[in-house]
């Protein structure tokens, strides 16, 4: 049998070119993707739909935990901006990346696990359930997309968890 080394080297080094390529991308990709994800809490503590929305594409979707699905980031922006006013107005959030997976070095899926609290005397809004702790727990999944150097969302899917289902407490 006849080896082609050739072909073996030229086959290893575009192999290694990948895996470094993509370490780096990862890397400096996931850094950028936290922060961003430091910034959405931030804005949602300070009720600020304005900073909330600054990722969201301008045709991004958004599925909320009622089911509910918008189109757009004046919409995502409105929708938010309504219920900083409204039921979630002085609420607090936390959230915990659990889930950071990069389908392309341009593309990364987000699961995050979310604790909101400080909710008023009425309490959440019918259908939705706190835990003992008097938070709402959702899975928050974003689809980012790096486009002309910049991470947008352009899908936002948010489930609330069911009280009884066991999670790690917020870091």
């Amino acid at each position: 049998m006849k080896v082609n080394y050739a072909q073996i080297v030229l086959i290893l080094a575009i192999t290694l070119s990948a895996a470094i390529t993509e370490a780096q991308v990862d890397s400096s990709a996931k850094e950028t993707i936290q922060h961003i994800i430091q910034q959405e809490t931030e804005a949602w503590n300070k009720g600020d739909a304005k900073g909330y929305s600054r990722y969201f594409a301008s045709d991004g979707t958004f599925t909320n935990i009622l089911g509910m699905f918008f189109t757009g980031k004046e919409e995502f922006k409105k929708r938010h901006q309504q219920i900083f006013t409204g039921i979630f107005r002085g609420t607090a959030m936390k959230q915990n990346i659990v889930s950071l997976k990069f389908v392309r070095p341009e593309v990364a899926l987000v699961e995050t696990l979310t604790w909101t609290s400080g909710f008023s005397k009425a309490g959440l809004p019918p259908g939705m359930h706190s835990d003992t702790k008097g938070r709402l727990r959702t899975r928050l999944l974003q689809v980012k997309v790096k486009e002309t150097g910049r991470w947008k969302v352009v899908s936002y899917h948010n489930v609330e968890v069911n009280p009884v289902v066991l999670l790690p407490e917020p870091q």
